[in-house]
């Protein structure tokens, strides 16, 4: 039996950056599902900020967890959208 403790996984924040566009965002369209497993950098998330579309990126790569923000919504820089949860790594024999 092994007696190795296993770290907790690490969880990453999405956060709406300020846009710097004046008045509020819209988040328009999830891109990928909640418990979809995401690399860092692929795109998850369309907000509607003015007249522009902004996809934001994934901060890490892991399972898209906790998502608080529904389309539709309206959000404001520095609100939480969804959290990334790091995928345990293999164990090696």
């Amino acid at each position: 039996m092994d007696d190795a403790v296993t770290p907790p996984l690490q969880r990453h924040e999405l956060r709406l950056p300020d846009l710097g566009v004046p008045g509020p965002a819209k988040l328009s369209l999830w891109l990928v599902e909640d418990g979809a497993e995401v690399t860092e950098g692929d795109r998850l998330v369309e907000i509607l900020a003015g007249n522009a579309t902004v996809d934001l990126p994934s901060p890490a790569s892991g399972v898209l967890r906790q998502v608080v923000i529904n389309e539709d919504e309206t959000v404001t820089p520095g609100q939480l959208l969804a959290e990334i949860e790091e995928v345990a790594a293999e164990s090696q024999p």
